[in-house]
């Protein structure tokens, strides 16, 4: 198939040849070939460019480390840009575009700005685009943003499937190599729950890359996921992995990834270790390799990467790159080893090899265009030497993937003899094994920072084009602390997270300063350890089930009422219940009339309920509260508020005492989440010596509203004796347990929303549908009246309760008059910050309400309030409309508003300024309660 392809050897299947394309032009390659393995074998080594300066780059590894071979790969809606050619499997009719280049890879007119580089140091575009100001919108934020970024997304929605699942077990292996594999079969041997999660298609890790066999016996109690990357630590033994299902195969309606979180008693982090490179002149060039790729490729892939290889090398262990070498039939121009006396293991191969060994030496810099022709050495004598080849292999030493040790904030130290990062505080529960641990990594190693001392660009950063002279003008400049090299150069904060990168910066900085690598210290690694989809992070929950539809218990009842329904936060809700001929308007009127006359049902499902029980309930409810609930009577409720610390109003809402240590709280339906998050916070952080329990139960329990003159006829037909709901004996804010319909189990509590008599029913929610047509039945005769949502809305409005547009998270308990409600006895979340001078200033915007002095004019929501003939401008703007209705009781529109010093304005005229909709009239200030301020109707 290709020049560059052994005649034998490697994991690839022979007998199954897959064809691919590369910037259009077909290649052809075999199962078991990664992109980057099958590029090689086609003799392809361009394939890319640099982010910055438009290098031409070439394939540096063969993992997930990979940070120059970046791809997009597929094409139209199934497009991903930044796709590592080393981890991409080639299937049958694989479509990879490199990117960052125009109009093509070999001629890109941006590698100009390669010889712009001493303008585009480290952050030259804090200083570059500074004059004139007037340039900054116009000219260099559109051209910073054309040049920004690397690759295309695609511009159709995406249409490959995802998936998430949770996965437990006692054993989570992190790695399948050898100490991986030997920790699996150890933890097997207990019979307890086994997981071993590995990145690739194969288990064997480095024994693969190295041409060991691999032992993968006693695994058969072990639940393997290959293909799976576990990218993040979480707290309470969590762990984030992403499982490539169909990523190797043709697009296909099958899932392609899949999210798991994984609960695991333990794990072992058995992750290996990533080569990092040598810093030289040049040493981004396409045919510079890291040794250990190279063996990959032979061994794995039976790809030869060159012809002519120079090995640099600082420790023994990059030395098994010499047998590989010959293996492959790839001649070894020179090894060059910067230690003064190379160790024997590093004599007697090169001896066996016949390679020319220069110690003491280091490599200067790579030599060619737009790949490797030859190498730049600088001997030990000081005299540079020109060594022909098409190959660069190099070692700088290896580093432990301990990524996922410090994702809990714990830090590495840094260990001399291995010179490089090791774990050291580890997360709960976790163990390290291998080479994760730092044992046994660089033998004899001599640390190189810096490789010869060409002028040429040394990279330290491939994928972001950090060289090393971006360190030491950082460090000119002050950024010393790692954390401020690191965003003032960019370092390590691409799609590698800066794998090969990190550990050669910081000692490049200490070496800078003066300090030791561990004074310098080292950036805490975050999760993910690899990029992952954000297709995989939503999962399924795209569209509708991204954010699916709640049905009310009564959903069908009200379906088969004509009701249009509308989303409330989560919820479907019914809106309004039109009848033949009637537009939205003429129903809610309707639905509106009938309840202050007659009678009508609304389901309140909506609304949180949360069941509080325990010794201390009412101790709990005191500090969550702004009001008294020591003295509420069993079979009451009350109506209650709550702040937030900063003293603004969170939410409000009724809570009902059903028995001594037994209380049911309802909530706005927009904050039930909400509210129910801060209780838990209060408990477990404030509290927690409380003996309190509480659980959200809106699911469980369907809620019906029946309101209205002849609500207490309508129930007291449905109502089990010998319960008796009179005035007398169930009086307004009552609550109690009680059957309905020949024993069907009930709550009842005696409260009102609409301003009338009304009541709201609660029965376990498979019976919501059954009590509706209940309620019908039994309200026939008074033409009993389904409403919704907008009827709702309405009739609050007419009786001035606040509700949403007015608990908007910046009004407080005196601005919505109900500074009443703030007990001076006790103390409460909130207290102290409500009493802040800006919070009780009468002159704040207060809730008011308005009528229009042209009666025929309607109100609309967000209109500012002036004063009449003052002009339209902020400086005059004295408050809002919060909601408006046009009131079919009252027979014209009304509002509620917010209005500066409002309650000391009641009979002023207020001009309403709607500069959106051109809106513009005179409005009366009133009280916010239009309908039966003294509450008659509550009470009957």
């Amino acid at each position: 198939m290709s020049a560059h392809r052994l005649a034998s050897g490697g994991l690839i299947e022979r007998g199954r040849k897959l064809s691919f394309s590369f910037d259009g032009q077909s290649y052809q390659g075999y199962a078991g070939d990664t992109l980057a393995s099958a590029l090689l074998a086609n003799g392809v080594k361009l394939v890319g460019r640099s982010f910055k300066y438009h290098r031409p780059r070439g394939i540096l590894s063969a993992g997930s480390e990979e940070p120059n071979a970046l791809v997009e790969l597929r094409t139209g809606a199934h497009r991903e840009p930044n796709t590592r050619a080393t981890v991409a499997e080639l299937f049958d009719g694989l479509v990879a575009t490199s990117q960052n280049r125009f109009p093509s890879l070999k001629h890109d007119l941006l590698s100009i700005n390669a010889h712009l580089a001493p303008f585009l140091a480290a952050g030259f575009y804090y200083k570059t685009f500074m004059w004139p100001a007037s340039f900054w919108e116009k000219l260099y934020e559109p051209l910073i943003r054309r040049a920004a970024g690397l690759g295309r997304a695609a511009t159709q929605p995406d249409p490959d499937v995802y998936e998430k699942s949770t996965e437990f077990c006692d054993v989570l292996i992190i790695g399948g190599g050898e100490a991986g594999l030997a920790a699996a079969r150890e933890a097997a041997r207990t019979g307890g729950r086994v997981i071993l999660c590995d990145e690739a298609a194969m288990l064997g890790g480095q024994a693969l890359s190295d041409g060991k066999p691999v032992d993968l016996s006693g695994l058969e109690t072990v639940k393997i996921l290959t293909r799976t990357t576990v990218f993040g630590v979480y707290d309470g033994s969590t762990y984030g992995a992403l499982q490539r299902l169909t990523d190797h195969l043709p697009a296909s309606a099958a899932p392609r990834q899949r999210l798991m979180k994984i609960i695991a008693g333990r794990s072992v982090l058995a992750s290996g270790a990533t080569e990092r490179p040598l810093v030289f002149g040049n040493n981004d060039l396409p045919g510079v390799m890291l040794a250990g790729a190279v063996r990959a490729y032979i061994h794995r892939y039976a790809v030869a990467p060159g012809r002519a290889a120079v090995l640099a090398l600082n420790h023994d262990e990059a030395a098994l790159t010499i047998p590989a070498l010959k293996l492959a039939g790839i001649s070894i121009a020179a090894i060059i080893d910067n230690r003064a006396n190379s160790s024997p293991h590093v004599r007697a191969l090169a001896a066996q090899a016949n390679a020319p060994l220069f110690c003491g030496a280091q490599l200067n810099r790579a030599i060619g265009k737009l790949e490797v022709t030859a190498a730049e050495v600088l001997t030990v004598s000081g005299t540079l030497l020109r060594i022909p080849c098409d190959l660069i292999a190099m070692s700088g030493g290896w580093n432990p993937a301990l990524h996922l040790t410090s994702h809990l904030n714990d830090k590495p130290s840094w260990d001399e003899t291995a010179a490089t990062f090791i774990p050291a505080e580890l997360p709960p529960g976790m163990s390290v094994a291998g080479a994760a641990s730092g044992r046994g990594l660089n033998p004899n190693i001599l640390p190189l920072w810096r490789s010869g001392t060409a002028k040429a660009k040394a990279f330290v950063d491939y994928q972001n084009d950090v060289a090393d002279t971006d360190i030491t003008l950082a460090k000119q400049e002050g950024f010393v602390s790692v954390e401020h090299l690191k965003r003032y150069t960019t370092l390590g904060m691409a799609t590698d997270q800066g794998k090969t990168a990190n550990v050669n910066a910081l000692a490049l900085m200490a070496a800078a300063t003066g300090k030791s690598i561990p004074a310098t210290g080292t950036t805490r690694f975050r999760p993910p350890y690899t990029p992952v989809a954000l297709g995989a992070l939503a999962g399924p929950h795209r569209g509708k089930h991204f954010k699916p539809a709640r049905l009310t218990p009564t959903h069908d009842w009200a379906t088969s009422q004509g009701a249009t329904f509308i989303e409330t936060g989560l919820w479907l809700r019914a809106q309004y219940f039109a009848r033949a001929g009637e537009d939205w308007l003429a129903a809610v009127s309707r639905e509106v009339n009938a309840v202050r006359t007659g009678v009508g049902i609304c389901d309140v499902t909506t609304l949180g309920k949360i069941d509080i029980q325990g010794p201390d309930a009412a101790k709990f409810l005191e500090c969550v509260y702004t009001n008294a609930w020591s003295t509420l009577a069993i079979g009451r409720a009350r109506y209650g508020l709550m702040l937030r610390e900063d003293g603004m109003v969170m939410d409000d809402g009724t809570c009902a005492r059903l028995g001594e240590h037994h209380y049911v709280m309802t909530t706005t339906t927009a904050n039930a989440a909400k509210v129910m998050q801060h209780l838990e916070f209060c408990h477990q952080i404030l509290w927690p010596e409380l003996d309190v329990a509480f659980i959200s139960v809106t699911d469980q329990w369907a809620q019906v509203a029946v309101a209205g003159p002849k609500s207490r006829a309508v129930l007291e037909k449905i109502v089990d004796a010998p319960f008796d709901i009179s005035n007398a004996a169930f009086p307004y804010m009552a609550a109690g347990e009680l059957s309905i319909c020949g024993g069907t189990p009930a709550r009842l509590f005696r409260l009102s929303f609409s301003g009338e008599l009304a009541y709201e029913v609660a029965v376990p929610a498979r019976y919501g549908n059954a009590l509706a047509h209940a309620l019908m039945a039994a309200g026939a005769q008074w033409d009993i009246t389904p409403y919704g949502t907008e009827a709702l809305g309405v009739m609050r409005i007419e009786k001035g309760h606040p509700a949403g547009p007015e608990l908007n998270g910046q009004t407080t308990a005196q601005d919505l008059g109900m500074g009443k409600l703030l007990s001076k006895k006790k103390d409460f979340i909130g207290r102290a910050l409500a009493a802040r001078p800006a919070l009780t200033d009468p002159s704040r915007p207060t809730l008011v309400g308005l009528k229009p002095i042209d009666r025929a004019t309607p109100f609309r929501a967000g209109s500012h309030l002036l004063p009449p003939g003052a002009q339209a401008s902020a400086s005059n703007d004295q408050g809002w409309i919060t909601s408006a209705a046009l009131s079919p009781t009252l027979g014209h529109p009304i509002a509620l508003a917010m209005l500066a010093n409002g309650p000391a304005r009641h009979g002023e005229t207020i001009r309403v300024y709607d500069p959106v909709r051109n809106g513009d009239t005179l409005a009366e200030v009133v009280a916010p309660v239009f309908l039966d301020p003294q509450g008659s109707r509550l009470h009957a």
